[in-house]
């Protein structure tokens, strides 16, 4: 195998968007929050793209399992780095969506959901450990983010071996 699947490829590149959507809806969720401007509305987009970056995940691993991947393209040390960064970032998907629930779950924002009323939604979320994490985990698969980009840009500019077409939805023949 010399590419992902297609299937494999349309859900990296959905993850990659989703996550994008996610981090500004995020950011503009968090300075409406202490502005105190946020909706129910708000939360709830949030969630439901955070839902739709898990469910995407998980198919993801269940079409690594069906379809298979392809032979690592490098050296025994960078192939090692490149799974364990490949790993990090399906557990930091699967973790932040997780905390962002128990995020709901263990504020008032749950209540303010339950009730219909952005008035009970809480301006800061003192004393909830579910936002701390979800903040840092945040903060950490943005810098996994950037160090899997890194990567692909050495395969791309330096090396110039072609590792970055497997994720293209162009077949080779």
């Amino acid at each position: 195998m010399k590419q992902y699947s297609k299937r494999m490829v349309i859900a990296h590149w959905l993850t990659l968007g989703l996550l994008v959507a996610a981090w500004f809806l995020g950011n503009s969720l968090s300075d409406a929050r202490h502005e105190g401007n946020a909706t129910l509305a708000g939360y709830l987009i949030h969630a439901l793209v955070g839902d739709a970056i898990l469910l995407l995940t998980l198919l993801r691993m269940f079409f690594r399992r069906q379809d298979g991947t392809p032979a690592p393209a490098g050296s025994g040390v960078m192939d090692k780095a490149a799974t364990g960064i490949h790993h990090l970032l399906y557990t930091l998907l699967i973790l932040l969506p997780v905390s962002g629930t128990l995020i709901v779950l263990t504020s008032k924002v749950w209540d303010a959901l339950m009730a219909g009323d952005a008035g009970l939604l809480p301006r800061k979320f003192t004393g909830v450990l579910a936002h701390d994490v979800h903040e840092l985990l945040v903060n950490v698969l943005i810098a996994v983010v950037i160090v899997h980009i890194l990567g692909a840009a050495k395969h791309q500019f330096v090396l110039k071996d072609g590792l970055m077409s497997r994720m293209s939805l162009r077949r080779k023949d």
